[in-house]
């Protein structure tokens, strides 16, 4: 399977290496946090969608959250989804207040429970790029 053929690698952007770099290197989930107005937000862009700033910087979270919501794919003929299934799509709420999509591992889908505690950790896509998945704390 080629690089192409994937429909899980996300696009780089100058404005996002620095938290996928982060991830892959260190197991660091990084967050956006503005200067002016002091709040952090997540997906990372370069302006804050509070107050519109321009003064945003990468933070560390502490990698830790609670699961919001979920949901058991057992279909997914997309390339390389169709050999993960099933897997735990969900969305978590970190500690720190933003809600990140990401997938659970390490844990039956019959044990999850919503507020449960979870903790990120590094998954490698490929040779070159992690993303970030949780486990139950």
């Amino acid at each position: 399977m080629t690089r192409a053929d994937r429909r899980d690698l996300p696009t780089i952007e100058p404005d996002t290496q620095p938290y996928w770099d982060a991830i892959r290197d260190g197991g660091v989930l990084l967050i956006a946090h503005c200067t002016d107005c002091d709040r952090v937000h997540h997906y990372p862009r370069p302006f804050c969608p509070f107050c519109w700033s321009c003064a945003v910087e990468p933070r560390p979270a502490s990698g830790r959250a609670s699961l919001y919501t979920f949901s058991t794919v057992y279909v997914n003929d997309l390339p390389p989804f169709a050999d993960r299934v099933p897997y735990v799509a969900a969305l978590v709420e970190l500690e720190e207040g933003p809600r990140l999509m990401t997938t659970i591992v390490d844990c039956a889908p019959e044990d999850l429970h919503i507020g449960m505690a979870l903790t990120v950790r590094a998954e490698p896509l490929d040779e070159t790029l992690s993303a970030p998945v949780f486990v139950p704390a």
